[in-house]
């Protein structure tokens, strides 16, 4: 993908401002700031939430083998 050029950015600011017109400008930028701001807060939640799950996968595989070593070393049957 090219980079954009100030010269690029500013045609591309005067066709939306010829599209939108200059009052809906600070309505479409509230717009766009709160899409942003909710993208942010999901992808954080999704971050959240994948630290969870591996940590909660990390820890299983360790407790099932400590409770085999306790169930050989007793002799009894561990529920796990």
């Amino acid at each position: 993908m090219p980079n954009l050029g100030p010269l690029e950015l500013g045609i591309i600011l005067l066709i939306v401002i010829l599209v939108f017109g200059a009052g809906k400008l600070p309505e479409l930028g509230g717009a766009v700031g709160k899409t942003l701001k909710e993208f942010r807060q999901a992808t954080k939640d999704i971050e959240e939430v994948k630290t969870t799950v591996e940590d909660s996968v990390s820890l299983e595989p360790s407790s099932k083998k400590e409770a085999s070593v306790k169930s050989e070393s007793t002799g009894k049957k561990v529920a796990s």
